[in-house]
């Protein structure tokens, strides 16, 4: 990729709508819902020229289906919300993970839980980003920490979706999508797109996977016949409730990411080398740590942070490697503490785990994290 020759000035859901019209989305289909509306109102400016649609439909259930018919007929689509209308969207979140239907949702969290505080920060959709929906599903959930990387991020989530044939879930706060920042785009970008069928049109079976157990996905209209269900189907694409081939499709919707969980997940380690003591924090609350930490290492702390750019799938084993070499993790999060349990569980046992949660609408600042930092050993909670 290759930078503009000058920085430009850009607000986080600007750099969104720009990243997504980068990856060649060419359909929008969304609800104004702060503070997320930004996204919608770049897009619908710039889709035209790009030769895409917009529409606003009634609800945050029928924007995800709307984008989910674009996708079916083509299109690289994609939506953008908060946390309320994030909520109504699950029931077709599921449905594109079970028909591997690729389209990308964009959460600009805000605090909760119903209307909570609409135009603050927050880090509370984390969960339901990965278990919002029924059932068992894979999930791919990328959490930008800058302007800069929401544009990267954004272009990220078209390609896994389109390589994947999944739902792809982009996730910043309400701060990310409101701040200006000098940042450097690029002027041209990695574009993945989805595999078509080579086959004739009367030897292709919908659902059978390919090399890598993803199936070819034809567009409506390109001459290939092929059902569309949310119901437990078959390699035809017709409901099935025999057990070896509904067990048989669960098991490659679930494979076809684990496969490649290596490939997907992202983790910035920063100053770890020699850390005795380290944080685990994403989005804004990144940034806060790294300036944390950088406080710390000139008061002699030897501190260190893990941060995941892909939440989901979860880093295990990068923050079972941290936990095993740190006297201490902390797990800084603007929530009750979402992701601290699926730390505990990935450290093992290996270190002491400490919470440094806030919920109150407000964000966690670098002196937050530095003054934890420069706590004995055993004041910490």
């Amino acid at each position: 990729m290759e930078p503009v020759s000058e920085a430009a000035l850009i607000q986080g859901n600007e750099a969104c709508a720009m990243a997504a019209i980068a990856a060649g989305c060419s359909f929008y289909g969304g609800y104004p819902i702060t503070p997320s509306s930004d996204v919608a109102e770049q897009m619908v400016r710039l889709l035209p020229d790009a030769g895409g649609v917009f529409i606003q439909m009634e609800d945050e259930i029928a924007s995800l289906a709307a984008v989910i018919g674009a996708s079916l007929a083509g299109s690289k689509a994609m939506t953008a919300t908060s946390g309320p209308g994030f909520s109504l969207m699950q029931e077709h979140i599921g449905y594109a993970a079970m028909t591997e239907v690729p389209c990308v949702i964009v959460n600009v969290m805000r605090g909760g839980p119903s209307t909570g505080r609409p135009t603050s920060p927050s880090q509370g959709d984390i969960m339901q980003a990965r278990w919002g929906t029924h059932g068992d599903h894979p999930a791919i959930v990328l959490a930008p920490s800058s302007v800069g990387e929401v544009f990267e991020l954004t272009v990220r989530a078209f390609n896994l979706a389109e390589r994947f044939r999944t739902p792809v879930i982009v996730v910043y706060d309400e701060i990310i999508g409101h701040t200006r920042e000098s940042v450097e785009l690029p002027t041209s970008v990695e574009i993945v797109d989805r595999v078509r069928p080579t086959v004739a049109a009367d030897e292709f079976w919908p659902k059978a996977p390919g090399a890598n157990g993803i199936p070819a996905m034809p567009a409506f209209g390109d001459g290939y016949r092929f059902h569309v269900t949310g119901l437990a189907h078959d390699e035809r694409g017709f409901p099935t409730e025999n057990p070896d081939e509904v067990g048989a499709l669960m098991t490659r919707l679930h494979s076809k990411v684990e496969d490649y969980e290596q490939e997907i997940s992202e983790v910035e380690r920063f100053m770890l080398d020699d850390a005795e003591i380290a944080i685990f924090a994403y989005g804004i609350v990144g940034r806060s740590a790294r300036e944390a930490v950088q406080r710390a290492r000139e008061s002699g702390i030897k501190a260190g942070l893990i941060r995941p750019r892909t939440v989901w799938p979860f880093p295990g084993s990068e923050v079972a490697e941290v936990a095993a070499q740190v006297d201490t993790l902390i797990v800084a999060e603007m929530n009750m503490g979402q992701l601290i349990g699926e730390v505990e569980r990935a450290s093992g046992g290996r270190t002491e785990i400490v919470g440094h949660l806030r919920a109150d609408g407000e964000p966690i600042t670098p002196r937050d994290l530095f003054a934890e930092l420069e706590k004995p050993v055993g004041v910490r909670k």
